[in-house]
């Protein structure tokens, strides 16, 4: 008698919740939602919630356009807060009628992970996953107890972040792996461009961000430093683009003293990356690239006087960039807010361009880098996939 209701459980369509905030959350979501369909098979699995066109292609009809709520900096979000709000109480309510089998929430914390809290209120026993951790590591470290509340387990992207969450008292948290740790073969360059690295004049990557007020913040000492350099040492500078920032890019770069070469799309990118001696970047994601791809570089950020007055009293965390995280020491020079001068950035570019220590010393801890972040087998998907299961269960 009690083994039917059993086997009934086991069958029945699952459903899942599943809410991005953003185009990276969105990366992350579609090929979770797929690895989800083939560890749950035969069993049939569907998803409701937020995402954009990758999760749509999933089969996730999205409560509204990600455009909604995908809005960076302060200014910017104060002035959508009212439709944010709005868009989280929707999310919340959609998520309450639907009673899901799960919520996985993705990134973009100040979005998601209030609607992670307006469910939690209402459904206590809903499992609630959230896929990316927040920075409680580099700042307002107190997040990390207080998910607890509202989050059963988090992946991490980073391999440091599962013992910082042990450290900070928040939830179990699992390293799946970063979604670049599954192209390193993307980075590793061929036996031409390793000679190309070392050709002369030597290739240099400048590569800005890949936001419209990081462009405008730091090209304009990006450009100094690269006529600087090139007066001292003759480079070739090479800037990929994303798509969009075109126009803006090519209106600054066109008054540079030394005219770099735009690339765009993807494959450039890559091959340039693989072809480079060195690299000029903002902080962000783009390190670890280069850090993968075993580009020995500076790093450079600033912000608003505001946002800095208040980040400064904020940030806990010893670096700001992602190779000096995983690894826990300052490998790569970092020039933030006022140290970012082109005297500044010309000096420890030059120390990486000839066969100094400090390109040696880099290049190894590069190395190191390289070898924390690969994962072995499943992918970061698959491995998310199975701890999602595992909560369900």
């Amino acid at each position: 008698m009690s083994a039917e209701p059993v086997a009934s459980q086991s069958s029945r369509a699952l459903v899942i919740a599943i809410v991005a905030g953003e185009s990276s959350g969105d990366a992350l979501g579609a090929p979770l939602m797929r690895a989800l369909r083939v560890e749950l098979s035969p069993r049939k699995v569907s998803f409701v919630g937020v995402g954009g066109p990758a999760m749509e292609g999933e089969g996730l009809r999205s409560l509204f356009p990600l455009s909604d709520i995908a809005v960076m900096g302060f200014s910017a979000v104060i002035a959508r807060l009212p439709l944010i709000l709005r868009r989280i109480r929707d999310t919340a309510a959609l998520i309450l009628a639907t009673k899901p089998d799960a919520l996985v929430i993705i990134d973009s914390p100040d979005f998601t992970h209030r609607v992670a809290r307006r469910v939690r209120a209402k459904l206590p026993d809903l499992p609630v996953i959230d896929y990316v951790s927040p920075s409680v590591w580099a700042w307002r470290p107190g997040r990390a107890r207080a998910m607890r509340t509202y989050v059963d387990h988090v992946l991490a992207l980073l391999p440091f972040e599962p013992e910082a969450h042990r450290r900070l008292g928040g939830p179990r948290c699992t390293y799946v792996g970063h979604p670049l740790s599954q192209r390193l073969d993307d980075f590793e360059p061929s036996a031409d461009e390793e000679r190309a690295r070392a050709t002369s004049p030597p290739t240099l990557l400048v590569l800005p961000g890949s936001r419209r007020m990081e462009i405008e913040r730091l090209l304009p000492v990006f450009g100094e430093t690269i006529a600087r350099l090139n007066a001292l040492r003759p480079i070739r500078p090479v800037l990929p683009v994303v798509k969009g920032l075109e126009a803006q890019i090519l209106a600054h770069t066109s008054r540079w003293m030394v005219t770099p070469e735009i690339v765009t799309g993807e494959a450039a990118k890559l091959s340039a990356f693989r072809r480079a001696r060195a690299a000029l970047a903002a902080s962000g994601t783009v390190t670890l690239e280069l850090a993968l791809a075993g580009v020995p570089m500076v790093a450079a950020y600033k912000v608003g006087g505001l946002e800095f007055l208040i980040l400064r009293n904020l940030v806990t965390a010893p670096f700001v960039l992602l190779p000096n995280l995983v690894l826990g020491e300052p490998a790569v020079p970092e020039l933030i807010q006022h140290a970012c001068t082109c005297e500044a950035l010309t000096s420890a570019l030059l120390a990486l361009l000839d066969e100094t220590v400090e390109r040696r010393t880099q290049l190894a801890a590069l190395a190191r880098v390289r070898s924390r972040v690969r994962v072995s087998g499943a992918n970061p998907a698959e491995k998310a996939a199975r701890v999602v299961i595992d909560e369900l269960s």
